[in-house]
Order: C-alpha cells, then sequence, then structure tokens
C-alpha cells in the first residue's frame, strides 16, 4: 500500500474512533477496532495506532492502555468565514485544525461553564439554555459582560459605571437596570458562549 493511500486510510481511521468516541466516551477494544476498521488481526489494529500514535492523536496511559491525546479533538476550521451577507465561493479543501476548547478557554484552571437562565440578555445574543464559558477574576471593565453577586443573587449582565456608581445593564428592554443596595462583587467575566441548535 502506498504511503499516500495508508495515510488516507488512517484519517479515516481516525474518524471512525473519533465516532465512537463521542458516542461511547471511550476508545473500542482490540477486538471491536478489528471489526470497526475491517482487519483481521490485533497486529494490524496496532500498527494503525501506533501511526495515529505517530500523528499524536492517540497516546499511551501509564497502564499502556491507548487514550485521546489532546489533537484527537481538534476539528476542522475554515480559513475562509462565512458571510452573513452575499455568498463568497467555497474551498472546501482548505482549512486548519482547531480543538474548541483551547479555542474558548484560555485558563482551565479558571474557567468554568455556567448554563445561562432566562432572556435578559437576548439582544446581547445569549440565550436561555447557552453555556456561558466565564474565567473567574474579581476585577473587570466596564463593558465587560459579567457574572456578578448583587445583594447575593447570581446575575449575567454588563458591567456598567456612572455618577452613581458601578451598576448591571440587561440586553433585553423588559428588564431593569441593577443598582446595587449592598455590595456589587465580580464572580467572573464571560470570554465565549456555546449553544447547541440540534
Amino acid at each position: 500500500m502506498s504511503a499516500v493511500k495508508k495515510a488516507i486510510n488512517d484519517h479515516e481511521h481516525l474518524a471512525t474512533l473519533q465516532s465512537y468516541y463521542a458516542e461511547h466516551r471511550v476508545l473500542p477494544s482490540y477486538a471491536r477496532l478489528m471489526s470497526l476498521l475491517g482487519f483481521a488481526s490485533k497486529s494490524a489494529v496496532k500498527k494503525v495506532l501506533e501511526r495515529l500514535e505517530g500523528m499524536d492523536m492517540l497516546e499511551r496511559t501509564p497502564d499502556g492502555d491507548w487514550a485521546p491525546s489532546e489533537r484527537f479533538f481538534d476539528r476542522a476550521i475554515a480559513t475562509q468565514p462565512v458571510p452573513a451577507g452575499m455568498p463568497i465561493s467555497a474551498d472546501s479543501d482548505v482549512h486548519e485544525q482547531i480543538t474548541i476548547d483551547r479555542f474558548l478557554i484560555q485558563q482551565p484552571n479558571k474557567t468554568v461553564l455556567i448554563r445561562v437562565k432566562g432572556d435578559s440578555m437576548v439582544n446581547a445574543g445569549i440565550h436561555d439554555g447557552d453555556l456561558a464559558v466565564v474565567e473567574r477574576k474579581t476585577e473587570a471593565t466596564q463593558g465587560d459582560i459579567v457574572v456578578a453577586v448583587v445583594d447575593d443573587q447570581f446575575t449575567l449582565k454588563t458591567l456598567a459605571r456612572d455618577k452613581d456608581g458601578y451598576h448591571l445593564l440587561p440586553a433585553n428592554p423588559n428588564f431593569p437596570v441593577i443598582r446595587p443596595n449592598g455590595r456589587l462583587e465580580i464572580f467572573g467575566v464571560l470570554v465565549g458562549l456555546v449553544r447547541k441548535y440540534q
């Protein structure tokens, strides 16, 4: 088998592993891999796994088991953005790889996902059920969308300041501006948003 054909097959094998992992949250056994990849021997499966390890898609645990590497979760991203206006020509072969977690989260140890409840920020594109990617910090800048604690209640709003002090702005005219009766504390700053449509 040519090197080119082998590389194409390995990408197909990787896609099979990624689909299996997405459904089961574990890599398949050797016996299952033989069936999934169409091989008659464990040694052929092992060679595929070793090639994927060489591509940094798989790695070995301290116990010697196979596990997904960080690159296993890379997804293709088009180098050309999709306009929301006039169409542009598409080049489906041009793409780079990106890990969504790495794209959204710069400081994993300080980041938390918080599910949004309600529609007070809908005009900022934040909807009920979205996952807010929030970086924990106690300071924020005016205009930041923050998770704040106001009078012992958590809320997601835009931080603002005027002559009367700091306050929180909704992004929906049906909701009032929040001015704290007591203390306003910053829990974290919104750095990303995750929404699932289906």
